[in-house]
């Protein structure tokens, strides 16, 4: 029988309080110690107070063809889960090229009923790296082709699919947002809002949550210098994450997070809000894991 006990012990495993709609997850390739042993950030993951993690294709390569389990039984000895795991190299990315749509429905279906083997709900998945002269109109009219194809495939194994709008992707800016989301079917397209890649492609993250909240399945929780609050006021080339970093610990201020809250709270939203940071270069990726974690608790009384 289950009894009031058992279930809350149950919710506490899986991420989240009994009492909240918030799922609490933590990205773990982050650069300074995490990058090269997926195995070791899992461990440090959990050891920082996660008990949810999500990572990418190219750690699982050599479970790729194997039975879940195997990588299911390495989870638990840790005693973490997945959020989900992303797409990425050596996967085909150029959603934008219509030779290469084969092979993209081919491998994110593969990839997708692999991950629910894993107890994953969602696919999140970045787009490739963004070209010199940037994302063409034609270019989003091939990507929104593909989307709605991966997604509508994914809805029939069972899973959410949802693209990342990522700086220095093919798909950043307002414009490329507005676009996707508009022309993709919302049965099968959904939204990663990442607070840190928005702010930094100039758009508020929490009006963005405003207009999108009912596409977005996942949160990617990271803080900017405060005065990027809103929007950063001019587009950043690439940056090297671990001399000159863009994204921090959460409580940095350049996201109102507690509005964030608020609007969450006001719609009603439940789904992932998953700690990431791309570079840690000033203390270990479990440091900043744990800065994070108390801002958590302390914000989204997690």
């Amino acid at each position: 029988m289950l009894t009031r006990r058992t279930a809350l012990q149950t919710v506490a495993a899986a991420g989240f309080a009994a009492d909240s709609r918030y799922r609490l997850g933590i990205t773990t390739n982050t650069r300074g110690g995490w990058e090269k042993d997926v195995f070791l950030s899992f461990r440090e993951a959990r050891e920082a107070g996660y008990s949810n993690v999500e990572s990418f294709y190219h750690y699982f390569t050599d479970f790729y063809r194997k039975p879940p389990a195997e990588l299911q039984a390495k989870l638990d000895a840790i005693g973490v889960r997945f959020v989900t795991i992303s797409n990425g190299g050596p996967m085909e990315m150029h959603f934008e090229d219509p030779s290469k749509h084969a092979a993209i429905i081919e491998q994110h279906a593969a990839h997708a009923r692999f991950i629910k083997g894993l107890g994953c709900t969602h696919l999140k998945i970045n787009m490739g790296p963004r070209r010199p002269e940037g994302t063409t109109r034609e270019d989003l009219g091939h990507m929104v082709r593909a989307l709605n194809e991966v997604g509508r495939q994914l809805t029939g194994i069972g899973l959410k699919f949802a693209v990342h709008a990522h700086m220095w992707s093919q798909f950043e800016n307002r414009a490329e947002i507005d676009y996707v989301m508009s022309k993709t079917d919302p049965k099968h397209v959904w939204f990663v809002l990442d607070t840190g890649h928005i702010t930094m492609a100039g758009i508020d993250p929490v009006k963005l949550a405003r207009e999108l909240g009912h596409r977005v399945v996942e949160f990617h929780i990271k803080d900017t210098k405060a005065e990027y609050r809103g929007g950063a006021p001019k587009r950043l080339d690439r940056v090297d994450h671990m001399t000159d970093p863009c994204f921090f610990e959460l409580g940095k201020g350049g996201v109102d997070f507690p509005a964030l809250k608020a609007h969450l709270d006001s719609i009603s939203w439940s789904g992932w809000l998953t700690v990431e940071l791309d570079s840690s270069p000033f203390r270990p990726p479990k440091q900043t894991a744990v800065i994070s974690r108390a801002y958590m608790k302390k914000v989204f009384a997690l």
